[in-house]
């Protein structure tokens, strides 16, 4: 029988087989297109630009929200593997909230046939099978409803569009042992694909490329779940996938006020990509905590990918509402796939005794800053707004300039027309192989300036630029385009960055080194904050990490506050070092951190940052310096004792650590106890710095050109092995010019218009 709300008769319409999504899409196409039109006066023109986009996204969250509730016609359609539980977890979930609950391999597929599903398949066949099931699905509709679909329905698409249209997909993503375990008890015969002999691993690890394509939330499935645990967490996903507005996004610099919601000034994770820097000059940070995963869940991520890693632990931190699950996949397979010399992405390596070295290096650039790079331009480029240009301005101390030009330059041909990047370097300030590798990243849609100041200077520049209204709102109305961020101050570039350090503590769970729920030390070299924050973040998601180790060259002000709780730039010179990509003064993602210890006090965050504007300096109270300390070790490293760290660890180990990486292992041979693994940041590969890697070595050859001494440190065999990318770099014969401006911050904007004239008009 069916049940009540299920109609039997397709609906057949081809219009009506559209993913939501791209309703989403021509919903807010339209809706920019009114508002953008709308405008007429020249007086505060950009002001009502900007409200359109605002309220565009209005729009279309009411739109999603009106198109997701369950309540009324909305079907929860459960999908999984065969051996998932979808038929039993449906019936709990259908008693749960007292509504019809169809099974389809019963209550569609035997009652259309008048035979059981084993005897159709055989009777057909594979193929015939696929079909004839899509079309019994076709034949159908419901509403109000819990759907408990075949573990091979994913694999016909028009029959998962007409599901997908009138339905929440909720895909089961049970373990793959308890799979097998539970086919093998109940003895299935009726699985398509089954009759080849084909292994069932390798049948179920083939469906899963049809069941990421359509799901809208997944259910992360502790191995030996209970049913009754597994329907409440998919109650509990479709509850999050319908409210729209319980993921947002305030200012560091964000004041609360009693009986005041003040939802205007929230904002959601497309908006805080899309504008990376608060308007009151403060950082987006989630307005509630971060998502926990529990350790059931953590042990069920210990034998995957880091591709399969990164999307379950991205799709728990971005909404639906922003970026598609299916899409977000997607992104991330474009962004950690051949692109990375390592197939594992960020793979760790055992140094020595308690120390295991994490190589962050392995992408195009050779530095860390890919991790996040790779993959932040899609994320920016799918939350932008049609009918807008994007010109995003980035500061380098060194590794960000190459590694962002290099990431927006991987977008597709029509994202590339309207997204374009500038990025500030410090034009004396990095090394001669890192100026060589920015200069040869421009590309169609990124360019690179050198300014003769430092790194501090170029930072607080573009911070400046972002927060000048008029002339923001001048390149709007003139041209048609906003100004973003890909620096660490942008939400969307430092998420991907907690990644890894999750990804590193659970390879060390794999390889047998330590179990799940052992605590391990992370030591990392820290310039703009950034990169430990990242690792603050994996221990909110649940990461045991005991402490973090903050690791300091000679611009040593991070560990100085760490310390005594005084932030103090007065009288303090930037200084060049072996390090340059940490020879950083004002670390921005610090307001972050101490934003959270804090208790999220706005009030205070914004009196501590413009006193450092002011005057330089800041002092934390003391129960604020007790928290720091509670979590946070410093120290820091002299250029002498780098490079003998760097030529240490070659005659102990054979093993090359690049000038920022040497600095964390000397300041974790003073400061970690040994009662834990400690995980060491490698942020760079050493080829990139080649002159002090030689001048540690105590080779001779110093004064040669940057390629011959590349290609002179690859013939020492040593580990890790040369980075390919880096190696064709130096065979550029074209050599690659770049401007170059003075230290003043009318000088960078009106380059950033003529670039602007240059690339959009």
């Amino acid at each position: 029988m069916f049940c009540k709300g299920l109609k039997p008769g397709g609906l057949g319409q081809k219009s009506e087989k559209t993913m939501l999504y791209f309703n989403r899409c021509q919903h807010l196409k339209q809706i920019t297109q009114r508002c953008f039109s709308s405008i007429h006066v020249k007086t505060n023109k950009y002001v009502q630009l900007i409200l359109s986009r605002t309220f565009a996204l209005a729009e279309l969250r009411k739109s999603w929200h009106s198109t997701h509730t369950l309540v009324g016609d909305k079907n929860i359609v459960l999908m999984g593997p065969p051996g998932a539980g979808k038929t039993t977890i449906g019936r709990i979930i259908g008693q749960k909230l007292g509504c019809c609950v169809i099974d389809v391999d019963n209550d569609i597929l035997e009652k259309t046939w008048n035979m059981s599903v084993s005897e159709k398949l055989q009777e057909v066949g594979n193929e015939q099978f696929l079909e004839e099931e899509g079309k019994a699905v076709l034949n159908f509709s419901a509403s109000g409803s819990v759907i408990s679909l075949t573990g091979s329905n994913p694999m016909h698409d028009a029959s998962m569009w007409h599901l997908k249209k009138n339905g929440i997909i909720v895909y089961l993503d049970v373990p793959l042992i308890d799979i097998i375990n539970r086919l093998k008890s109940m003895k299935i015969n009726r699985i398509v694909g089954q009759n080849f002999g084909t292994p069932m691993k390798d049948l179920l690890a083939f469906r899963r490329q049809y069941y990421k394509k359509w799901y809208d939330a997944r259910v992360f499935c502790e191995s030996g779940a209970s049913p009754e645990e597994v329907a409440d967490k998919v109650l509990n996903a479709v509850k999050r996938y319908q409210n729209v507005d319980s993921e947002t996004f305030i200012s560091t610099r964000h004041i609360w006020h009693k009986n005041c919601k003040q939802k205007n000034s929230t904002k959601f994770f497309s908006e805080a990509v899309i504008e990376g820097l608060a308007s009151d000059g403060g950082l987006f940070v989630p307005e509630k905590e971060f998502p926990k995963l529990s350790s059931g869940e953590w042990k069920g991520l210990v034998g995957a990918t880091y591709i399969e890693r990164a999307q379950i632990l991205l799709e728990k931190c971005i909404h639906p509402a922003d970026i598609p699950a299916a899409r977000l996949g997607e992104m991330i397979e474009t962004a950690y796939g051949k692109n990375f010399a390592c197939s594992r992405i960020a793979p760790v390596r055992h140094l020595s005794g308690n120390q295991f070295i994490l190589e962050l290096f392995h992408g195009p650039t050779g530095s860390f800053k890919d991790l996040s790079l790779q993959l932040m331009p899609h994320l920016f480029a799918h939350c932008i707004l049609p009918n807008c240009n994007y010109m995003i301005l980035v500061a380098t101390s060194g590794d960000t300039g190459s590694a962002v030009l290099n990431g927006f330059s991987h977008l597709n041909s029509n994202d590339k027309k309207r997204i374009a990047v500038v990025t500030f370097f410090p034009e004396n300030g990095v090394s001669d192989f890192q100026k060589a590798q920015i200069i040869g990243s421009q590309k169609e849609n990124g360019w690179a300036v050198g300014v003769k100041s430092d790194f501090d200077f170029c930072q607080t520049a573009v911070k400046r630029i972002f927060n000048d209204s008029d002339f923001t709102g001048f390149l709007t109305v003139e041209y048609g385009t906003v100004l973003s961020s890909a620096n660490s101050i942008n939400w969307g570039r430092l998420l991907p960055q907690v990644i890894y350090h999750a990804s590193a503590y659970l390879d060390l769970v794999s390889q047998g080194f330590i179990s799940f729920g052992s605590p391990v030390d992370v030591c990392i070299p820290t310039g703009n904050f950034g990169n430990i924050l990242a690792a603050v973040y994996a221990k909110l998601m649940g990461i045991p990490i005991r402490k973090f180790i903050c690791a300091s060259n000679q611009n040593h002000v991070l560990t100085d506050f760490i310390k005594t709780g005084h932030y103090d730039l007065r009288e303090r010179k930037l200084v060049q070092t072996f390090s340059p990509a940490i020879d950083i003064l004002k670390s921005s993602n610090l307001e972050r951190h101490l934003h959270l210890m804090a208790n999220k006090d706005g009030q205070l965050m914004t009196k501590l940052f413009n006193q450092l504007e002011d005057q330089c300096h800041f002092q934390i109270e003391k129960i604020l310096v007790e928290k720091l300390q509670q979590d946070f070790v410093a120290d820091w490293c002299s250029e002498e004792d780098c490079l003998a760290a760097i030529n240490s660890t070659y005659n102990a180990s054979g093993y090359i650590l690049d000038p920022h990486t040497a600095v964390a292992k000397v300041v974790a041979d003073r400061m970690q106890d040994k009662t834990c693994p400690v995980i060491v940041s490698s942020t760079a590969h050493y080829s990139k710095f080649s002159p002090a890697i030689m001048q540690a070595l105590k080779i001779k050859e110093i004064n040669q050109t940057s390629s011959s001494q590349l290609y002179l440190l690859s013939s020492y065999n040593a580990l890790p092995p040369p980075h390919g990318a880096l190696l064709e770099r130096t065979k550029q014969q074209e050599k690659m010019e770049c401007q170059v401006c003075s230290a003043d911050v009318n000088v960078l904007k009106s380059h950033v218009e003529r670039l602007i004239q240059k690339q959009f008009m």
